[in-house]
């Protein structure tokens, strides 16, 4: 009987396994390339959205769509010139509301220079208005909030200038920092509060001002003008202020 000849090691067995390799690397890198393709169309639309947020309109990161970078111009630049309209609109708004407040502040000087009270009346522009300063003698008694018969009629034809516009206004009482304490008071902030509570009521009952367009309070010893270490600073700080608002800077009255 015939031997069989052993059969021949195949040492060639290793190309299958390196060819499978060779395939899952190609497979592996076809599906990298895949995924990290960029739409050119999204990227175009990305490119324009950062160009306008980032730089003005201007075309900054590569993107060869031009008409929408002029798009984007045309928008900024309408958003501009809207911009630049409402601030020229604001500032006019606030001269005319100046020059209204000042055509009032020299009536009302030129009441005070025609009356007895001058040197007891004081008129100030400030931010938030036209403040006329009344010393507390011009109004009330020492210690009493009801409004004096001698100067009603000062205090009438003064809401006949306050009339002239439509400002709101704020009555704010003060005093110094001598303590009350009477039968009818017992802070300094009561008399206060009530002085400009029954001015407020004055200049609705008897000056003919709408009572939507006043307010009163009062701030008591806290609010000086003056020092309160002499009886001139505090002559000063026991006053009355009318706070004509400047209606630019308080909208909020305005609100129903």
């Amino acid at each position: 009987m015939k031997k069989k000849r052993p059969e021949k090691e195949n040492n060639e067995r290793w190309l299958l396994t390196y060819s499978d390799l060779i395939t899952l690397l190609m497979i592996f890198f076809v599906v990298m390339y895949a995924s990290s393709t960029v739409d050119a169309k999204k990227y175009s639309q990305i490119a324009n959205s950062l160009s306008v947020a980032m730089g003005g309109g201007k075309n900054i990161i590569g993107t060869s769509d031009s008409a929408s970078v002029e798009s984007s111009k045309t928008v900024i630049d309408a958003q501009q010139v809207q911009q630049a309209e409402e601030k020229a609109a604001e500032e006019k708004k606030e001269k005319e509301e100046q020059q209204k407040l000042e055509d009032v502040k020299k009536e009302v000087d030129k009441m005070i220079e025609g009356s007895d009270l001058k040197g007891s009346i004081s008129t100030s522009l400030q931010e938030r208005g036209l403040v006329i300063s009344f010393n507390d003698t011009v109004f009330f008694d020492s210690g009493k909030a009801d409004v004096k018969g001698d100067n009603q009629k000062k205090l009438i034809s003064l809401a006949g200038i306050l009339n002239k516009i439509d400002n709101y206004i704020r009555v704010e009482g003060h005093t110094d920092n001598v303590p009350i304490n009477t039968s009818y008071f017992h802070s300094n902030w009561q008399l206060s509060s009530v002085r400009a509570a029954n001015v407020v009521e004055f200049l609705v009952n008897n000056g003919g001002i709408a009572a939507k367009r006043l307010s009163s309070v009062g701030y008591g010893e806290y609010r000086p003008v003056a020092a309160n270490d002499s009886e001139q600073g505090r002559s000063k700080n026991r006053r009355v202020d009318i706070l004509l608002l400047n209606n630019t800077l308080n909208a909020s009255e305005n609100k129903n």
